[in-house]
């Protein structure tokens, strides 16, 4: 597991276990803190029901720090357990700092883990994986840059090396050369190091050098299965493996080419891209040179200056520009391990996110894992403060209220730069918020370096959503949302609405209610719907969901006043049929029927 794919978890069951958590986030920076509720004053998950938060954790793929017994992470878990290659690593800690115990994914994570955060406590990580204590290396889990091509074998492999089999290196590798293991020329194993095929065996582990450049080029719109099928004939013939290969390289016009990204998805590896300029600097290396391409790109070669550009200057090109229909594509041999993440641009992401009212516990999983993954975050400076542990490390772009257009500007220009960016947002991205606004920029159609982003708009909870849960159920019927800001939306158009939604006896969300110098509207409306519902319509005032100081009011439409409200606030209007209905704690729960009582009594009188 990446630990930049999900926040790990930090989990804590008493006071002490939390100031121990705090001393272990510096190994952790990204590390959300889960207290259990009434025992850790300060989280920013808090749980009530520990194995279902351990379980739910665990299957989002979360590296899990438990401060607690290892009998209890083990039972809380021990349903979920079923593929060791698949699990993320959890860690036991005692709560006295004393012992550091990784139970679950070692070579996926949690042996390297184990160890920092026993560097923090001074004391040494219990492990117990065989291989690592034995011989200082997992073989089942190289390096960065390496891949074992015959995992299959792996088991019978090193039963007989923890049984005294000596073994043979074939090839150059750092890694296994410092290591304890025990190599001799006579060895009945060999460990192989090759970027072709090798010859795995039961006595035999081959691993594959990252050394491979892999240079691709296609019509637009050319089918993946094209491309992918071109390529893996082309290996093929050449006799490397595909577990060599690096990344995927192309030209920049192509960072949104479905082909390519699909290939880099295939292969799993990243894709690259670099712009003409940087391809047309390996024109005298290349070895078909086209005016063509020239022409139309502004590159005398696309996948051989690619693959080229990629390994390096002093690299080879071991597979020469190779043409299907549509597609092409060449391979450079490295004379080392390539560093893709500092090689061109990757396809930028923009990741336009809801991170709901203001508590943490109404921010789903998706939108945590966007902003872990996002190099920059641009919004409201108020909304990334809110985000808490979440944002750090990351280049804030932090904009006021009203800076809304240059705030997607920001967003997009640092996308098509190849960052991965998180446009935050609170409530929901798509209901009065940024979401719109990208769209609507895209349509434009400024920058042409913006279509080739890759853009998802991740849903939060609304503030609707936060006061009707507060309240009750007001939202059980047909409702409608209405904004009563003129500031884009001329009033005219504004009251036309709201006339037709008091017509149509919708339950009505009023955003953006009133301002310091805007109070009209709200009165307005508030004339507007008394011609059309009671006068005692349940009318909810929901202030500063999910933050200091929210305040839940119920009112009756007849005394709603905009001196009530102000722009923190979401205004509930209940329907004809809205009712309450008394809680055992005082004061009422609001709830709009959807008619079940009607089909229980004409259910009872067909049955009569």
């Amino acid at each position: 597991m990446s630990m930049g794919e999900s926040a790990a978890a930090l989990v804590v069951l008493t006071p002490g276990g939390a100031e121990l958590a705090a001393r272990l986030k510096t190994a952790v920076p990204t590390a959300l803190v889960y207290g259990r509720a009434g025992r850790v004053a300060s989280a920013d998950v808090v749980f009530e029901d520990f194995t279902a938060t351990l379980q739910a954790a665990f299957l989002e793929g979360r590296a899990i720090i438990g401060i607690a017994a290892a009998g209890t992470l083990i039972r809380a878990l021990a349903p979920l357990l079923a593929d060791k290659r698949a699990e993320p690593p959890v860690i036991a800690v005692a709560e006295d700092g004393s012992a550091v115990v990784p139970l679950l994914g070692g070579h996926r994570g949690a042996n390297d883990l184990a160890k920092r955060l026993a560097g923090i406590l001074e004391i040494e990580a219990a492990v117990t994986t065989a291989g690592d204590r034995r011989f200082g290396v997992a073989l089942d889990a190289p390096p960065a840059g390496w891949r074992l091509g015959n995992p299959e074998n792996y088991k019978g492999f090193a039963a007989a090396l923890l049984s005294g089999e000596t073994l043979k290196l074939r090839g150059d590798a750092d890694w296994l050369a410092q290591s304890s293991l025990p190599f001799s020329e006579n060895g009945g194993l060999a460990v192989q190091v090759t970027e072709t095929r090798g010859e795995p065996g039961p006595h035999c582990l081959v691993y594959h050098p990252a050394v491979l450049a892999l240079g691709v080029g296609c019509e637009r719109d050319c089918e993946a299965a094209e491309l992918a099928g071109l390529v893996e004939s082309t290996l093929a013939a050449a006799g490397l493996s595909h577990l060599a290969v690096a990344g995927v390289f192309s030209i920049d016009v192509k960072a949104d080419e479905a082909a390519v990204l699909d290939l880099a998805a295939r292969l799993d590896v990243p894709a690259r891209f670099f712009d003409a300029v940087t391809l047309e600097a390996e024109a005298p290396r290349l070895a078909n040179p086209s005016d063509l391409v020239f022409r139309e790109v502004g590159c005398h070669g696309v996948a051989e200056g690619a693959a080229l550009a990629a390994a390096g200057a002093g690299a080879k090109l071991v597979v020469a520009k190779t043409k299907s229909r549509r597609a092409t594509c060449a391979v450079a041999l490295a004379p080392g391990v390539i560093d893709v993440q500092n090689l061109g641009r990757a396809r930028g992401s923009l990741c336009v996110v809801g991170t709901g009212p203001g508590d943490p516990v109404w921010r789903t999983p998706e939108v945590e894992a966007a902003v872990l993954r996002a190099s920059d975050l641009v919004g409201y400076g108020l909304y990334l403060d809110l985000l808490g542990p979440l944002a750090s490390g990351k280049a804030r772009h932090g904009y006021e209220l009203g800076e809304e257009e240059q705030r997607v500007r920001v967003a997009l220009d640092l996308a098509a730069e190849g960052k991965d960016v998180a446009l935050v947002c609170s409530g929901d991205p798509g209901i009065y918020a940024m979401a719109t606004l990208v769209f609507e920029l895209l349509e434009r159609g400024e920058d042409t370096s913006w279509q080739r982003i890759d853009i998802k708009v991740m849903p939060g909870v609304s503030a609707l959503q936060a006061a009707a849960a507060r309240a009750g159920a007001p939202l059980g019927h047909d409702f409608c949302t209405i904004s009563l800001s003129d500031l884009l939306t001329p009033w005219p158009a504004i009251e036309q609405r709201v006339e037709a939604a008091a017509a149509g006896d919708f339950v009505i969300a009023f955003y953006n209610p009133v301002s310091k110098r805007r109070t009209r509207q709200l009165a307005a409306a508030v004339e507007i719907l008394k011609r059309h519902r009671p006068a005692d319509t349940p009318v909810i005032l929901a202030r500063n969901l999910g933050r200091d100081g929210e305040t839940l009011k119920l009112v009756d439409l007849a005394e709603l006043t905009p001196d009530m409200v102000d722009m923190l606030t979401v205004v509930l209007v209940g329907s004809s049929e809205t009712r309450r209905v008394a809680r055992s704690g005082g004061g009422h729960w609001v709830y709009t029927p959807r008619g079940y009582a009607a089909k229980a009594k004409k259910k009872s009188e067909d049955a009569a």
